[in-house]
């Protein structure tokens, strides 16, 4: 994996995340799709949460084109365990798949990347 996008943070509040699956999408114009990966741990598991109503705080709805990562065959995703069971969360309410792995084996992957963004 060349290049891995990493979500930290929440997806409402500010446009970090926003940004960040902006950068994401125009990075498979210039990459091959097994050339990227995308992580989320810590406060970034929420922008896969379904069911989110940002207009109830005059915010834009943008969780629901992380569903293009399916369209772009982008199929290295994975989604931090410990920051799951932080929020009691499962992988079924999540808007897409990916792979649930530990903190640790998160890390290690990322390691892997050539250059990791971070939003």
């Amino acid at each position: 994996m060349k290049l891995a996008f990493l979500f930290r943070t929440a997806p409402h509040g500010n446009a970090i995340s926003r940004e960040g699956l902006d950068a994401l999408l125009a990075a498979t114009a210039f990459c091959d799709e097994e050339d990227i990966g995308v992580f989320f741990i810590d406060d970034g598991v929420l922008n896969l949460l379904d069911g989110q109503n940002p207009e109830l705080l005059l915010q834009k709805d943008f969780i629901r084109t992380f569903k293009l990562l399916d369209l772009y065959d982008i199929e290295q995703r994975f989604v931090c365990a410990d920051s799951l069971d932080q929020y009691n969360l499962n992988t079924e309410q999540l808007i897409i798949s990916a792979e649930k792995i530990d903190r640790t084996s998160l890390i290690n992957k990322l390691s892997q990347a050539e250059k990791v963004f971070t939003f």
